[in-house]
């Protein structure tokens, strides 16, 4: 059996590079669930080739997705003008300190955060967070706890499943999902640390672990705002 199971997590491993799947594009949805119908202004940090910029734009007078890629960025601006989106603007800019000037109705950052000093990056957001506004994070956590743990084992099958799901018809390979941004890194803070930050300068935010490896933040500008941490 001790020598099965390191076999069988390597056969599970080839399936899901076999059948790759974008796993932050799976909870675009749901970021959209958590905003409201219409609103002015977004910002999109960490923007990549724009897929989210692009549904936020249905819903916004204007939205604004910043990326340190420029290749990325020339990407997003193609993709951007042959869906004939309107509305929509892209720059060249690191988070936080590259955030544009002004403030925002909504804030999203998917899959970025990791990257970013959490501290600064929380209170850069905060700052540039309009009053009433709604700022929705899907970030990456460093596996410490029994429940880390626990759901990642819960999440490697279920990630084969849906692979297989979304590549079951295709006659080719299926592509690599592009990359949010230029350098990447494994994330090495736990969940309970960044909850525990996001409390301190972000008071009232709800964060939860999630399937597939990730955590969501959820925080709406507003005085004397209440929430909690839900496992």
């Amino acid at each position: 059996m001790t020598s099965l199971l390191p076999r069988l997590l390597t056969a599970l491993d080839r399936f899901n590079t076999a059948h790759p799947w974008d796993h932050n594009a799976h909870f675009h949805p749901w970021i959209l669930r958590q905003l409201p119908r219409r609103f002015g202004s977004a910002l999109d940090v960490g923007s990549g080739s724009g897929d989210l910029v692009r549904l936020l734009a249905a819903r916004a007078a204007t939205v604004h997705g910043i990326d340190p890629d420029p290749a990325i960025i020339a990407r997003a601006r193609e993709l951007t003008a042959a869906s004939n989106t309107a509305g929509v603007t892209f720059t060249v800019a690191d988070a936080p300190t590259g955030i544009p000037g002004g403030s925002y109705d909504v804030i999203t950052c998917v899959a970025v955060l990791h990257h970013l000093p959490l501290a600064d990056a929380l209170a850069a957001f905060r700052d540039h967070l309009a009053p009433g506004g709604t700022l929705v994070v899907v970030g990456l956590a460093r596996q410490q706890t029994p429940v880390d743990h626990l759901l990642a084992a819960v999440s490697a099958p279920l990630n084969a499943a849906v692979g297989w799901r979304k590549n079951r018809d295709r006659t080719t390979p299926a592509p690599r999902p592009v990359a949010m941004t230029a350098v990447t890194r494994p994330a090495d803070t736990g969940f309970p640390a960044i909850a525990h930050e996001a409390h301190r300068i972000l008071p009232g935010a709800r964060l939860r672990r999630r399937l597939f490896w990730r955590y969501t933040l959820v925080w709406r500008n507003r005085p004397h705002g209440h929430g909690d941490v839900r496992m």
